[in-house]
């Protein structure tokens, strides 16, 4: 069902279709989180380093195919708002055509440079061989990512949250179901964990990208559509491309400090690979909350309702720091708990590594979120410049901070450090850049 934005008490609406969001985002990490889980848990320690070794090389795809999530989605939305219909159509069109090309030449250059990736990355030999073939079967199904978030961005334009998240609570738990079946019935190994998440991952797929479509078809429109528009393209690539960029050199610097914690051994990798999905967990919780900031400030600027903006901001961060209390709680005092979901024969160093690094991430939640937040808006209002800037700052710092301080500590607990400080001053840029475009006074924010 199609939800107009601009519509309703401001804190209400944007609530109404957040929160379905953050379900969304939940049940999406669970494809991560079940391999991860499966892994440790019925292959051995060297199967979850090798799947959280690969998981920082998946991100680089999965930027690119949230770029054209949110290019799709912006431009959408404030089409939506200004309830320009041609125009919308035809900017869905050309969104899926170009971001079908993009996928096929990222499968290609991914297929060839796999093992390339794996090595740069300092992957240990134990694992390499795993590495590889997770990585490889994983590439095979990027069409389905891709197709996947632009259905999910065009329910999100359309102010519809609660079909996404349908999806992949269905298909997250199905993920879950034959995760297991293909490792502990059929001993397909690493294979069958990545098998698993392309075969749920596509029927999601087809599934919601057919009904996008539908509803689509459902919104009538009298003046002809242009099935590809390049005016269109600009647009959608001025929202993506920086959003692109924003996830490509984060997932790039993630490689890097990865390449870093692989000189700690295997019992490090393993203990961070497990660690750093409860930690994205709620990272990607909150990114999907801004995106959806995102999807109410575009709405309103098309619609020219400026004074709900600044409204929708002060709701978002009420909604994440409530979030963030919950995730601060659980993982500082039962931690330990959490992440032997993931252990079954793992070492106590890897347990230890984990909890260290959970204990000093987590109560930097509240700064990280506040970022997001405020991020989602200056994006919604296409202030792509001052957006990469705090991102950059904010990966720029942890990339440095984290070899200077594992160096200066000679323990991996100098790597965790690196992660508030980045925050910290990222988000001091953020808030800085939203109220320096308050004040300007020319219609972007009130």
């Amino acid at each position: 069902m199609n939800k107009d934005l601009t519509l309703g008490n401001p804190q209400k609406v944007l609530w109404a279709f957040c929160l379905p969001m953050f379900g969304s985002i939940v049940f999406q990490q669970l494809y991560n989180i079940a391999d991860s889980l499966v892994a440790g848990k019925f292959i051995g320690e060297n199967a979850l380093a090798a799947v959280g070794n690969s998981y920082n090389i998946t991100l680089i795809f999965i930027a690119f195919a949230f770029g054209c999530n949110m290019g799709c989605s912006i431009i959408v939305s404030q089409l939506f708002g200004a309830k320009d219909y041609p125009a919308l159509k035809s900017a869905v069109y050309t969104s899926l055509i170009a971001s079908g090309i993009l996928c096929f030449f990222l499968m290609l250059t991914g297929q060839l440079s796999c093992n390339l990736l794996l090595r740069l990355m300092k992957t240990q030999t134990e694992i390499m061989a795993d590495s590889s073939l997770y990585l490889r079967i994983y590439i095979w199904g990027l069409p389905f990512l891709f197709f996947y978030n632009i259905a999910t961005g065009i329910f999100s334009a359309l102010g519809d949250s609660r079909t996404p998240f349908l999806f992949l609570a269905v298909s997250s738990s199905a993920n879950i179901l034959v995760d297991v079946l293909f490792v502990k019935s059929f001993g397909m190994g690493i294979a069958g964990v990545a098998w698993a998440t392309f075969l749920c991952q596509g029927v999601s797929c087809l599934l919601s990208i057919s009904l996008a479509l539908k509803r689509l078809s459902k919104i009538k429109t009298e003046k002809s559509i242009s099935v590809f528009s390049w005016n269109l393209l600009k647009k959608i690539a001025a929202v993506a491309i920086p959003s692109i960029l924003q996830q490509s050199f984060i997932s790039l610097g993630n490689m890097m400090i990865q390449s870093r914690i692989n000189s700690f051994g295997v019992s490090v990798t393993a203990g961070y690979s497990a660690a750093v999905k409860l930690n994205n967990l709620v990272v990607t919780s909150f990114t999907t909350i801004g995106n959806g900031i995102s999807n109410f400030t575009a709405q309103n600027q098309g619609a020219r309702k400026y004074d709900r903006i600044k409204e929708g901001t002060r709701a978002g961060l009420k909604l994440v720091w409530y979030l963030c209390i919950p995730f601060c709680l659980l993982y500082i005092m039962a931690g330990k708990y959490v992440l032997l979901l993931f252990m079954n024969h793992s070492s106590v160093k890897a347990l230890t590594t984990g909890q260290e690094f959970l204990w000093v991430l987590s109560p930097f939640y509240f700064v990280v979120s506040t970022k997001l937040v405020v991020d989602g808006v200056l994006r919604g209002v296409s202030a792509m410049y001052q957006f990469m800037a705090a991102t950059f700052t904010d990966l720029i710092l942890r990339v440095i901070l984290a070899f200077f301080l594992s160096d200066l500590t000679a323990s991996s607990i100098g790597i965790w450090a690196a992660w508030p400080v980045g925050w910290s001053i990222a988000a001091c840029l953020s808030v800085f850049f939203y109220k320096r475009q308050c004040k300007k006074g020319n219609g972007t924010l009130p």
